[in-house]
């Protein structure tokens, strides 16, 4: 097979790349090891997406948004951090920015089926499910991807959307920097008593770290981070008692939690790429950056990463040059990494700091929070960072 453009991974950013493309001439084939019913019809992973203004509007432009059921999509409205304790917080509301919400929660399972149903409308993208890529040879006019059934897919440029652990990344010799926090994160749907009034809460609690994302009605998603071992004896519980469980560690504060579906809990492991290109080759997603989600940026990162790529490879196009010309994808990797190291390195030490129970360390938790509160016009710069309406363009 012969396209232009080989894109390993179907995940949210791999079908956003494809379909950021649509229009450009380029051809395409999008790779993955899911069958293509699975990725038609992805499962409910827990996962509860936080947009912000600024990936809705991108995902609006991919036509995704439009598929999505708006009673499925949750406003938040405003944040609260808390410390320890504590019941004062640091709080972020959307009315310091001039809008009416801070950003979205979309389940995740239901954007990567929007955004397949976008890209499978296409005539100009080859869908590839059920392979994996074993090998890839590089070459002075394309580079050869050896498909797990024996196809070889001949591409002018590879893009490798395919997880923070991608395989191509490591088959093309580029090294990433990876932070195991050696902490278990956990993700239920719960109903409870008490109103949450579409504010979320992000609790740096000592021994855990809570965070509660509100979904329309009296329902939230729940994010639990545990040391592994601890984790396990949470999941080993049955309904009755994981339910009593979490409803102790929020403290009672939304009155009794009911759980509802199945938990789902994933290792936490950031990621950052030594180098984001390589020859015709470009990472995007988390195999480019893989965020801790406490600053919930991951997803967001991600749509950017393919939405600044594709901008470079649209330029290239009206410039008659090569897809895979060494300065626009230069450009691309300039661009993207001024834009998530800072967060990045900051997300990294926040985490660091707020699981950090020691008698000092606490004291200094709470300050800063403490201090963030009293400063107006650093609550206004966060709200604006967290909704990104600050941002009139992602390049």
């Amino acid at each position: 097979m012969q396209v232009d453009i080989a894109i390993v991974g179907a995940g949210p950013v791999g079908l956003g790349f494809a379909q950021s493309l649509q229009g450009s001439g380029y051809s395409v084939a999008l790779i993955d090891r899911q069958p293509l019913n699975d990725l038609a019809a992805p499962a409910f992973d827990g996962r509860e997406i936080a947009l912000t203004h600024a990936s809705r509007h991108i995902l609006e432009s991919l036509g995704a948004w439009q598929r999505i059921d708006a009673q499925a999509i949750s406003p938040l409205r405003d944040a609260q951090i808390f410390n320890g304790p504590s019941l004062h917080a640091l709080k972020v509301d959307a009315a310091l920015v001039g809008v009416e919400e801070l950003g979205y929660f979309v389940p995740n399972h239901l954007i990567r089926k929007a955004l397949f149903e976008a890209v499978q409308a296409r005539s100009d993208v080859q869908l590839l499910g059920g392979v994996g890529v074993v090998g890839v040879q590089t070459g002075p006019q394309e580079n050869v991807l050896a498909l797990s059934d024996g196809q070889q897919v001949h591409a002018r440029l590879v893009v490798a959307a395919d997880s923070r652990y991608s395989e191509t990344r490591r088959m093309m010799g580029i090294a990433a920097d990876m932070h195991d926090f050696a902490r278990t994160m956990l993700v239920c749907r719960f109903a409870h008593e008490a109103e949450h009034e579409h504010i979320s809460w992000q609790w740096f609690d000592y021994g855990q770290t809570l965070a509660l994302l509100p979904l329309n009605g009296k329902a939230s998603n729940v994010v639990l981070t545990l040391p592994p071992h601890e984790m396990q004896a949470l999941l080993e519980l049955d309904d009755a008692a994981f339910s009593a469980n979490i409803t102790q560690r929020f403290a009672h504060r939304l009155g009794a939690m009911h759980k509802q579906g199945k938990p789902h809990s994933y290792p936490l492991v950031g990621a950052y790429a030594r180098r984001f290109v390589a020859h015709r080759y470009a990472l995007v997603g988390d195999a480019a950056v893989g965020m801790h989600p406490i600053t919930a940026h991951g997803f967001n990162f991600g749509l950017q990463s393919q939405k600044r790529l594709a901008d470079q490879l649209w330029l290239a196009k009206r410039r008659n040059a090569d897809v895979a010309d060494p300065a626009f994808l230069a450009t691309y990797e300039r661009q993207h990494r001024a834009a998530t190291w800072p967060l990045y390195q900051a997300t990294n030490a926040i985490a660091k700091l707020y699981t950090d129970d020691r008698a000092p360390v606490r004291a200094i938790r709470g300050g800063m929070l403490r201090m963030a509160q009293a400063v107006h016009p650093f609550r206004k710069l966060l709200a604006s960072h967290l909704t990104q309406t600050h941002r009139a363009s992602l390049g």
